[in-house]
């Protein structure tokens, strides 16, 4: 690979030199600058950035760790991350699996961005205790290095057992998440409490907030031999739409034997038929917190930890039972 020495060689100037003209400095004039840089690019020059961060101790990219890209969620809590950390002139990069969670104590990042459960709490208050800035969306921690936005997930889950209770439900399914979850933990356990208050029977279907596990749900519950109309509250949209592809092919219909709430308002919801009955929160909202704060705490800025609340969204998915 071309460094520096080889350009400062054909052009026959000091290492300095190159190294002021490639990073912007004023000390070099403008033809020495425009001489050196056709010079790094026709030798396809490209900077090190692992000895550039050294040198400056920051890279201006931000880590977004996440633990899969599966399904439509990711990409407007993407876009917000994205949006918030460009107009603050950062780059971010999605990471995922084990050893990308280096680039943190390596400091090829400058902060990270968390909503990925394969991350140990311990992992995270060992790298905010080495004074790594953190943001975290998935779970309770409290460091002065860390700072929280989280989904009002009980809030959400409340909003749709209060739906399923105005609606005459007598028995609900709970298609759940991940057992190591923070949001689908979150969401069960308020469902389970709402429906106990109510003293309404429910019974909890495994599922992983993959749309495969959303068909393997329904497919379980319909061998059940349940009581018709059937409710079904998914605890994510993308097993919910796993649901529909279900009922597609069996003579019950969405909206009459079955009735169907979901979680997140991911867009496909909008446009299924019947439309979803869902729980709404603006991820896009969620994501631009988020880069707000990681880059508050790299400028050593007074930030407070935050939170998204949530609205129902109705949908014929889940009429109430005299319609």
């Amino acid at each position: 690979m071309v460094g520096i020495k080889e350009i400062a060689k054909k052009a026959g100037v000091s290492i300095s030199t190159v190294s002021y003209a490639l990073n912007g400095s004023p000390k070099v004039t403008e033809a020495t600058r425009a001489k050196i840089q056709a010079i790094a690019e026709e030798l396809d020059y490209v900077p090190n950035m692992a000895a550039r961060t050294l040198k400056r101790q920051q890279t201006n990219i931000i880590g977004v760790y996440l633990a899969d890209y599966g399904g439509s969620f990711y990409g407007e809590l993407l876009d917000g991350i994205k949006i918030g950390l460009e107009a603050q002139n950062f780059e971010m990069i999605v990471c995922s699996g084990n050893k990308s969670h280096l680039f943190i104590p390596e400091r090829m990042i400058d902060g990270a961005i968390i909503l990925d459960w394969t991350f140990k709490n311990k992992e995270i208050e060992q790298y905010a205790g080495r004074g790594h800035y953190l943001v975290i969306l998935d779970r309770m921690i409290t460091h002065e290095n860390v700072r929280k936005v989280l989904l009002d997930n009980k809030g959400g889950a409340t909003l749709a057992i209060e739906k399923a209770v105005a609606s005459q439900t007598e028995k609900m399914f709970l298609v759940s998440g991940p057992k190591k979850s923070y949001d689908g933990q979150e969401r069960l356990s308020a469902s389970i409490k709402e429906l106990e208050r109510f003293g309404i029977d429910y019974e909890i279907i495994s599922g992983d907030f993959t749309e495969s596990s959303g068909y393997r749900a329904a497919k379980e519950i319909m061998e059940k031999n349940p009581t018709f109309p059937v409710d079904i509250f998914a605890l994510n949209d993308e097993m919910a739409i796993g649901i529909y592809k279900y009922f597609k092919e069996t003579p019950y219909e969405i909206g009459h034997e079955i009735r169907l709430l979901g979680f997140d308002n991911i867009d496909i919801s909008a446009f299924v038929q019947p439309r979803l009955a869902t729980i709404s929160y603006s991820k896009h909202r969620w994501g631009m917190l988020a880069a707000e704060k990681i880059i508050q705490l790299i400028a050593g800025e007074e930030t407070e930890d935050d939170h998204i609340y949530t609205s129902f969204i109705e949908g014929a998915s889940f009429p109430a039972r005299n319609e």
